[in-house]
């Protein structure tokens, strides 16, 4: 209200002001030019150029006014243009996430053709097209995205890794990778991709090759990466130490050149000696096979090295039984340990210590291959009733741990 008053009262000024300079003076203005003339009191010619001042104003006013309606009502305009590639974009991202496959590719595709920086809504496309089985218009979409964004490379190749080995297309998809990584050698993710793709092929040497970089560039957490280390170690040595269908010696040959090409670290854990070990065994190496264990059991006692010691045919079976006799002091209770000198007495057609060590291990733990050695031990030494017993009890020990078989391991 205050300002209110404050307004009037100066507009009243001015106003005042004006009327006195009017009333003491009207002046006079004279314009011309050739034929032209022009005359006025001064008064009204600065009233003329007020009046000529607001229809320019008002004029400029109205344009703007047409210029925005016609963009509002025009569908062909610039805006309105924007305004249908936003849309386009915000549903088919939606209808990506949702998995509707069909209409994502078509908003998305329709974005991608509109829109200035189009990468998201290609690589959004090509995904919802490989989706729907659409595999060469998926590869087109991502060649067009390569086309409008070249400075985009390492990404579309990294979506169209993704999608072959999706679609099971391991070959091309490791073309692809290889070609990134060439050119990023230190990406994370190209690394990853790969990890996961020579896992998916169970190509171990080619994973063995590539632990030093995942290591180097820490591509995984320390736990995950050593796990994956000995489960790749180990794989790898399985894989070479079964029988190629070549000669014996060079399968042979090659799973020793695998086994020197085994970290240091890794070459005293028990799952990588064992399957050094079995495949070994496998190519008719079992002399061989029987001193890597007991080499390894003097550094470090286990379990699952024990049971193979066991199995194994050694140079010298009394030896062999002497060394595992040597381990029960340190483990008088150990039915794994108990087993296998079972089996290693059998070898050497000591069949009461071969009974009393298989009945030791039966009290310290109710195995069903336990239960068959011994069954068969019986059997072997007329105790036929025992024996049918324990055979009885193997089987009902398998059906309980889901296991369909016996398989019973001749120990002669």
């Amino acid at each position: 209200m205050k300002r209110l008053a404050i307004i009037l009262v100066v507009l009243l000024a001015i106003v005042g002001f004006l009327g006195w300079a009017i009333f003491q003076d009207s002046g006079y203005v004279l314009i011309s030019y050739d034929r032209f003339r022009y005359e006025s009191s001064f008064w009204v010619f600065l009233g003329l150029i007020a009046c000529l001042w607001l229809v320019a104003i008002v004029v400029h006013w109205v344009l703007g006014l047409l210029y925005t309606s016609g963009t509002l009502a025009n569908p062909w305009s610039r805006r309105h243009r924007a305004r249908r590639v936003a849309k386009a974009s915000q549903t088919g991202l939606r209808e990506l996430a949702e998995g509707q496959w069909s209409q994502a590719l078509s908003h998305l595709r329709t974005a991608a053709e509109h829109d200035h920086h189009p990468l998201v809504h290609y690589l959004g496309a090509a995904r919802a097209a490989s989706e729907l089985g659409e595999y060469e218009q998926s590869d087109e979409l991502l060649q067009e995205a390569r086309k409008r964004e070249p400075q985009a490379t390492l990404a579309v190749g990294l979506t169209q890794a993704q999608l072959q080995i999706a679609r099971g297309q391991y070959g091309e998809a490791r073309e692809s990778l290889n070609a990134l990584h060439a050119d990023h050698p230190r990406h994370p993710y190209v690394l990853t991709l790969l990890q996961q793709l020579y896992v998916q092929l169970q190509d171990w040497p080619a994973l063995c090759r590539l632990l030093p970089e995942l290591h180097k560039h820490r591509v995984l957490p320390p736990a995950r990466l050593s796990e994956l280390e000995l489960l790749t170690w180990t794989a790898a040595l399985e894989q070479a130490g079964q029988a190629q269908g070549s000669a014996e010696d060079d399968d042979q040959q090659l799973l020793n050149q695998r086994w020197q090409t085994v970290p240091n670290a890794l070459r005293s854990e028990p799952l990588v000696v064992r399957a050094y070990a079995d495949g070994l065994s496998r190519l008719g190496a079992e002399e061989k096979a029987e001193e890597v264990l007991y080499a390894a059991l003097k550094r470090q006692f286990d379990d699952r090295l024990v049971e193979r010691y066991g199995r194994v045919r050694g140079r010298e079976p009394s030896r062999q039984l002497a060394h595992a006799e040597a381990w029960l002091k340190g483990h008088p209770e150990n039915a794994e340990l108990l087993l296998a000198l079972g089996r290693l007495s059998l070898r050497n057609e000591l069949w009461g210590k071969a009974r009393d060590y298989l009945e030791a291990s039966l009290r310290f733990e109710h195995r069903a291959e336990t239960c068959a050695e011994l069954a068969r031990l019986l059997a072997q030494l007329g105790d036929n009733e025992r024996s049918n017993r324990l055979f009885q009890e193997g089987l009902g020990l398998l059906d309980r741990s889901g296991g369909s078989q016996l398989q019973v391991i001749s120990g002669s």
